[in-house]
């Protein structure tokens, strides 16, 4: 994390630990931060040229939900659906068929997990592409869920680029569809 650990220890009469991080900022202004930094979009991008995309993000922290939603607000085309529980976020799917779900794998009165499962196991939402946005990054976890079929797994805190890139490859597949 960039810090530092430290210890001084006298022999029989203690010892003294601490820590150092840096100071950041909040995970919005990281992002905004990050936004920044990135490279001004092509004259025509994929989300002015191809069709709008919709993006449903399920996910319970207030904080997470603003975040994502001021990253996807500087991507034209692009409209966010948010849900703070599990079951909204399932009717959501259901009635909006979004282009992308972005799942929280730490949801109050559902793990995130069974959202998952129970969106793919509807007819109704079985084809929408889920990617998951946690911050649980076990590799392990990771791998297993890449290999069972989620479009990418992003890990918090929250890499702009590599959202907007899976925005991006989605809002191209769309485009794709529709010309072709």
């Amino acid at each position: 994390m960039g810090g530092a650990l430290e210890l001084v220890s006298t022999p029989n009469q203690g010892s003294t630990f601490w820590i150092e991080l840096p100071l950041v900022g909040a995970p919005v202004q990281r992002a905004e931060g990050q936004l920044d930094k990135q490279p001004a979009p092509a004259a025509e991008p994929v989300s002015q040229t191809g069709p709008d995309i919709t993006v449903l993000y399920i996910e319970d922290n207030l904080s997470n939900l603003q975040l994502v939603e001021r990253v996807l607000g500087h991507r034209p085309g692009v409209r966010l659906i948010s849900a703070m529980r599990p079951q909204l976020g399932l009717d959501l799917a259901s009635q909006h068929h979004p282009d992308l779900i972005l799942l929280d794998l730490h949801l109050p009165d559902m793990p995130g997990e069974a959202v998952l499962r129970r969106l793919w196991s509807s007819p109704a939402t079985a084809d929408i592409p889920v990617a998951i946005l946690s911050a649980d990054a076990r590799p392990a976890l990771i791998e297993r869920l890449l290999a069972e079929g989620v479009r990418g797994f992003l890990t918090k805190p929250l890499d702009v680029k590599e959202l907007l890139g899976l925005v991006d490859g989605i809002a191209a597949q769309r485009a794709q569809a529709a010309t072709g």
